[in-house]
């Protein structure tokens, strides 16, 4: 009886360790679409008041919870009836982060003005008392778990190809863990952020000249932490979802090992970074092409039927 807990105990162990080994390797591999999913958030619900800011902030959690609750299951049946989907889904997620960034990119920089004009919108309609705050407060919390979705898929996907050669309670503690670093992880640093501004106004007027210097730091850094998330979160989407598509293909994949050949760190990891952000921006510049082309045919034989 003592010889059998024991040995219950030890495999207990055992699993536990695996799961803290494989969950700190599945950690590293999504590190990129976390930083993206944090970026992501904190700017969907940047555009609401400021006291209705953490309530917006929970409520997206409780959405990215049950995001989760559905992924988690549905990514564990994959890997126990068919396991061989895991490379093929990989391969559509990272393509589709390269189309994701290619398409912010493009947004960003062909459609200045529509960008501009969305900014001048939130900003008159934050200063209106006749708006809807209630009807605006829904459609952040609508976008921002869609996203939450995508990037959590993005992410537990990532996790299965990790580990999924390893015993099912491994997988599960695994994914467990990381949707729940995802989620708390996530959304406490959302809500820091935020409300970093928040704290740096009630600093700045304090009375202590110390306070107030601290405060307008705050202030002074707090947008460029939110362009230095946007900025991180648009290359991580290349360099993640290129190297998934890099090493999905085998022949782009030896093409990077015969660039990276002989090297030396750090011009190793440079060679890598650079060739999987090249092969993300390739990727991604082919997918919106095709998407653009396909919503154009679309449009066009919509128009020819209505005609």
């Amino acid at each position: 009886m003592a010889s059998s807990l024991l040995l219950l105990l030890d495999d207990i162990a055992t699993v536990l360790d695996d799961v803290t080994i494989m969950t700190k390797v599945a950690a590293k591999k999504t590190a990129g679409v976390l930083g993206d999913d944090l970026a992501l958030n904190a700017e969907q619900v940047s555009g609401v008041r400021a006291s209705r800011e953490l309530p917006v902030v929970w409520q997206v959690a409780k959405g990215s919870t049950r995001n989760k609750a559905i992924l988690v299951p549905a990514a564990l049946l994959i890997g126990a009836f068919a396991p061989w989907a895991v490379t093929p889904l990989l391969m559509v997620g990272g393509t589709y982060l390269c189309y994701e960034g290619v398409e912010k990119l493009a947004h960003k920089f062909l459609h200045r003005k529509q960008v501009e004009a969305d900014k001048t919108k939130i900003k008159q309609a934050l200063s209106d008392p006749d708006v809807d705050f209630v009807a605006l407060e829904k459609e952040k919390i609508k976008g921002a778990i869609r996203t939450d979705f995508i990037l959590s898929a993005e992410i537990i996907v990532i996790s299965l190809g990790t580990v999924a050669d390893k015993p099912f309670a491994t997988q599960l503690g695994v994914l467990l863990a990381i949707a729940a670093i995802m989620t708390i992880g996530v959304y406490g640093l959302v809500a820091g952020i935020v409300k970093l501004d928040d704290a740096g106004r009630a600093l700045a007027q304090k009375t202590n000249n110390g306070l107030q210097t601290i405060g307008n730091g705050i202030l002074a850094f707090a947008p460029w932490l939110m362009r230095f998330l946007s900025i991180a979160g648009t290359a991580a989407m290349f360099l993640v979802g290129g190297g998934i598509v890099s090493h999905g293909i085998p022949a782009l994949h030896h093409i990077n090992e015969a660039l990276a050949e002989g090297m030396a760190q750090p011009w190793l990891t440079l060679t890598n970074m650079a060739w999987t952000g090249a092969v993300g921006i390739v990727i991604g510049a082919i997918a919106l092409a095709a998407v653009t082309l396909g919503q154009k045919l679309v449009k066009d034989k919509a128009g020819t039927a209505k005609a």
